[in-house]
C-alpha cells in the first residue's frame, strides 16, 4: 500500500474516533421527569448514532436511540432532544422503580463498531434537581455571560461604573 493512501487513511480514523467521544453524562430531575445529558465531541460530518439504556438488575433495557430497539414500556416515556454537541433524553415519571446505571453510548454510522459510551449511577434520592439554565448558558462560558450581564446592567443604567 502506498504509504501516503496509509497516513490518510489512519488520519481519517482518528479524526473519525475523536468526532464521537462522549465527555460527559450527567442526570437531574424536572419536576418528575428524569433528565439525562450526554454531552459529545462533534468534530465530524458523518451521523451519530447513539443510544440511551438502563441497566437494572444485570439487565440492560433500551431506552431510546438509533442502535438497539427501544422496549415497549419505555417508548410512551421518553422525550428526546438533540443539538450540536448534546443528546438530551426525559424519562417521564420517574421512580425509585427506574433506579440504576444509565448509558450514553454513540458510534459513527458506517464506521466499525467502535463505540464510545458514559455511565451515571441514578438513584432517586440523590437526584438533583435541573437548574433553570438554557443550553446556551450551559454552552457560554460563564465569563463571558458576565461581561454581557454588567454591559447590559450598565446601559440601562441599572449600576454605573
Amino acid at each position: 500500500m502506498n504509504p501516503a493512501i496509509g497516513l490518510a487513511l489512519l488520519l481519517t480514523v482518528l479524526q473519525v474516533s475523536r468526532g464521537q467521544k462522549v465527555t460527559s453524562l450527567t442526570a437531574c430531575l424536572v419536576n418528575q421527569n428524569l433528565r439525562l445529558d450526554c454531552r459529545h465531541e462533534n468534530a465530524t460530518k458523518q451521523p451519530i448514532q447513539y443510544e440511551f439504556s438502563l441497566t437494572r438488575e444485570k439487565k440492560k433495557h433500551v431506552l431510546y436511540g438509533t442502535v438497539g430497539v427501544p422496549e415497549h414500556t419505555y417508548r410512551s416515556r421518553t422525550n428526546f432532544t438533540s443539538k450540536h454537541d448534546i443528546k438530551v433524553l426525559y424519562l417521564a415519571n420517574f421512580t425509585s422503580k427506574d433506579e440504576g446505571v444509565y448509558t450514553c453510548e454513540l458510534r459513527l454510522s458506517g464506521q466499525p463498531p467502535t463505540m464510545f459510551q458514559k455511565n451515571v449511577s441514578v438513584l432517586r434520592d440523590k437526584l438533583v434537581k435541573c437548574e433553570g439554565i438554557t443550553l446556551l448558558a450551559q454552552n457560554t462560558s460563564w465569563l463571558l455571560l458576565l461581561l454581557l450581564s454588567l454591559s447590559l446592567l450598565q446601559a440601562t443604567d441599572f449600576i454605573s461604573f
